[in-house]
């Protein structure tokens, strides 16, 4: 019998610390008892990794709190975006929405509150794409509550079926597709380099999902909505991590604890709150000219 809740897709791999800190916020949240948990533990990549992903899959396997908790154990390691990809595909073709988490996203209280209340109100809202539990750490006077962005965040996130059946890994169409135009607004306006991840994939430095998620609500000109002040916080920015970030002026300080039920009804995206994130990301010219030298050199290295 499938619950009223969204069910709660969790990926974890070989951190079980960072796990259990994951499981313990999220247990702790309202309706969190009426919420089916699933886990897809990746498998070890080889046998250094063992002992780490056992532990993790223990810990995983006896979270308690929940309506009810189901563990999908790889038998082999499938990679990070491969298993959310598949992962989330599976649940999204029995249950038809879900909530997704990786092992190192904390949740306030709220969180659970806020995404089924955003995954009924615009269920049948297509223009609705995406609802983002993180934000980026930016001034929130003049500001809704929440409010539609262009750009995703996938530090706990949440979707629908008919939205996520659109998702392709495609780097290469998109290096042959997307006009210069095109690649600018991606960029939310120049202000951040999301395009390079597209770049990096298509040349095998990387194998990344998330960018292609946005890419694929970009191409449809779908929204995200976004609280203004987040209901997470990413807690593997510690170096553990499968694609590390180093910790930034980006992160959320405090947490929003409980969801007030303001949600938009205006479906555009907020200006006000493009023009704040585009200055908090805005890259200086320097390096800019810096990651492009170094993107010149590694093509030509790669092509000899």
């Amino acid at each position: 019998m499938i619950g009223a809740k969204a069910p709660v897709v969790l990926f974890v791999f070989n951190r079980p610390d960072h796990t259990r800190r994951t499981l313990t916020a999220l247990a702790a949240n309202a309706g969190a008892k009426e919420t089916d948990l699933i886990v897809y533990a990746d498998g070890p990549r080889d046998a250094r990794d063992r002992v780490a992903v056992e532990e993790t899959r223990r810990i995983a396997a006896a979270a308690q709190g929940f309506r009810s908790v189901t563990m999908v154990a790889r038998p082999d390691n499938f990679g990070l975006a491969e298993n959310i990809a598949q992962g989330v595909s599976d649940v999204m073709s029995r249950f038809g929405r879900a909530i997704v988490l990786e092992d190192d996203i904390e949740t306030s209280p709220g969180f659970l509150d806020y995404m089924n209340a955003a995954l009924v109100r615009y269920r049948d809202t297509p223009k609705v794409w995406h609802i983002s539990g993180w934000s980026y750490r930016i001034d929130p006077q003049g500001l809704p509550p929440y409010f539609f962005f262009p750009v995703m965040n996938c530090w706990g996130w949440a979707t629908w079926a008919d939205r996520w059946q659109a998702y392709r890994r495609a780097p290469e169409r998109i290096l042959r597709e997307w006009s210069p135009e095109q690649r600018h607004a991606f960029d939310l306006g120049g202000a951040h380099d999301f395009f390079t991840q597209i770049e990096d994939n298509a040349e095998g430095h990387i194998h990344t999902w998330a960018v292609f998620w946005y890419a694929t609500i970009f191409e449809a000109g779908g929204l995200c909505l976004n609280p203004t002040l987040s209901f997470t916080r990413n807690i593997g920015l510690d170096g553990s991590g499968t694609h590390f970030t180093k910790p930034s002026k980006e992160e959320p300080l405090t947490l929003r604890t409980e969801f007030d039920g303001d949600l938009p009804d205006s479906f555009d995206a907020n200006p006000a709150a493009i023009r704040r994130v585009q200055e908090l990301l805005s890259i200086p010219v320097h390096r800019r000219l810096s990651r492009r030298v170094k993107r010149a050199i590694r093509r030509f290295r790669g092509a000899r």
